[in-house]
């Protein structure tokens, strides 16, 4: 009998452990269809399992990122809104992995802008957002002086972290 996700990534108590996230990657990775399942775990009412589940998905895109272009419209509908880091970060992965139409580019470019207005952002979510835009501005998806806005906001983010990101992806783009 097939294991239930929730329940599998339920495992690992209320920290920042992955628990049986592996666990999961293998069975989908050897079962395709149960991906649907592990989708609608991003929707549980625990956090740590919506973390655990986006940290799942990300990690099969790096395997099969077509396995999530059927995911692309649901993601850009269903959780443009969350407002949990770890869903936004994994996002903003998944995003520069795999092929997106403009038509969902031009929403995902959207939902990057508004994660990097701000220099309140959490550290990881305003690093993955700024590399995934920048992948659009080096694709010329999106414009050169708009990312460096973003970035100069970032500039002045409260993470060293991404201080530094930024200042790296302006020298880039300003040697463009």
């Amino acid at each position: 009998m097939n294991e239930n996700f929730v329940e599998m990534l339920a495992v690992g108590g209320k920290s920042n452990s992955l628990g049986r996230v592996n666990e999961v990657i293998e069975l989908v990775l050897g079962d395709k269809p149960r991906l649907d399942e592990l989708y609608d775990c991003l929707f549980d009412a625990d956090a740590w399992i919506r973390m655990r589940a986006a940290d799942a998905l990300e990690k099969i895109c790096r395997e099969h990122p077509d396995w999530l272009l059927p995911y692309i419209d649901r993601f850009t509908a269903e959780l443009a809104t969350s407002s949990q880091p770890s869903i936004q970060w994994h996002l903003a992965q998944i995003y520069r992995q795999v092929y997106v139409t403009d038509e969902q580019k031009h929403l995902i470019i959207n939902w990057l802008k508004h994660l990097l207005s701000s220099r309140e952002v959490d550290w990881i979510v305003a690093a993955n957002a700024m590399d995934t835009l920048a992948t659009f501005t080096r694709d010329g998806s999106f414009s050169v002086a708009e990312m460096i806005s973003l970035l100069k906001i970032q500039q002045r983010h409260k993470s060293n972290a991404v201080i530094k990101r930024a200042n790296k992806l302006l020298t880039e783009l300003s040697a463009k």
